[in-house]
């Protein structure tokens, strides 16, 4: 396998750059409308992002143990070549849709992906307001491994995907020609995706395709204005409990829990998650009654 850039490393110069060139529109155009920039969020964001860097660095040493392992054990080889690269591409897309998905609907997931939910902002610099837990990401990319995928090209188009998305992260871009927002997840899809709204809430997963949330029927176009954050947003710049409140409350939900029932529910059931109030008993004398 030929040695394939670090997409994100290459980057850092344009997202350096294009965050300036924000915050300097906002000064010299400012939109009272818009989320805009706060400098205690901004720190926040960017310090959720060097976290986040280090702490991958010590999750892929289990991940890349177990990748290596299924791509060994399977007899399926997809080579490096001009065409294939697109092909691998698309599957990644493909599976980070499902992956996405699924860190919106499995509270547990949630806990993890929560954190880049977290800021009531919406600009560049809350793409990089990632997770400290990403361990819960890798079990929805093993079929690509499965089928041949050698880990480290599985590894550069997730970069290639991460790094699509930094743009979709800001508010002085509206909407692109038809074609582009029909095919291609935009800002305008993305702020759809961030924002709190009901109507809002749980759409638009594709990472570089919009595509998929068509097909599966998770699209929302953007039509009023979002209102971005958490349906109960958390009045916190510290890092630290950016990274773990969720997983704090699932704790406490889980301890109060009545039954094991409940208990798996408040871990894999959705984040607004409620059991059913239990039904109070009918006495023989109230039978009589209704009867």
């Amino acid at each position: 396998m030929p040695n394939l850039p670090d997409v994100v490393l290459w980057s850092i110069p344009a997202f350096v750059l294009l965050t300036v060139v924000e915050i300097v529109s906002y000064r010299l155009h400012p939109d009272e409308d818009a989320a805009g920039y706060e400098t205690k969020d901004a720190v926040t964001s960017v310090s959720m992002g060097l976290g986040s860097i280090a702490f991958d660095l010590l999750w892929k040493i289990p991940i890349v143990a177990i990748y290596t392992a299924v791509y060994e054990l399977t007899p399926a080889r997809v080579p490096l070549l001009w065409w294939t690269v697109p092909l691998m591409l698309l599957a990644q897309d493909f599976f980070y849709y499902w992956s996405h998905r699924g860190h919106h609907v499995v509270r547990v997931l949630w806990a993890c992906h929560v954190v880049h939910h977290s800021s009531r902002k919406f600009n560049l610099t809350t793409a990089l307001r990632q997770p400290w837990t990403s361990l819960t990401v890798w079990p929805f990319y093993l079929p690509l491994i499965a089928c041949g995928v050698h880990p480290a090209a599985l590894a550069f188009c997730s970069s290639a995907n991460l790094v699509y998305q930094f743009w979709v992260h800001t508010e002085r871009v509206g909407t692109l020609p038809r074609p582009f927002e029909y095919v291609l997840n935009t800002p305008s899809h993305h702020r759809v995706h961030h924002a709190s709204q009901g109507g809002y809430l749980d759409r638009n997963f594709g990472g570089i395709l919009i595509v998929w949330d068509r097909l599966f029927g998770s699209f929302a176009a953007e039509t009023e204005r979002p209102v971005y954050g958490l349906t109960k947003n958390i009045e916190t710049y510290n890092p630290l409990r950016v990274a773990t409140h969720e997983y704090a409350a699932i704790a406490r939900d889980v301890r109060a829990a009545a039954t094991w029932r409940e208990r798996a529910g408040r871990l894999f059931r959705g984040p607004g998650w409620q059991p059913r109030p239990a039904e109070p008993a009918v006495t023989g004398q109230a039978r009589e009654t209704a009867a």
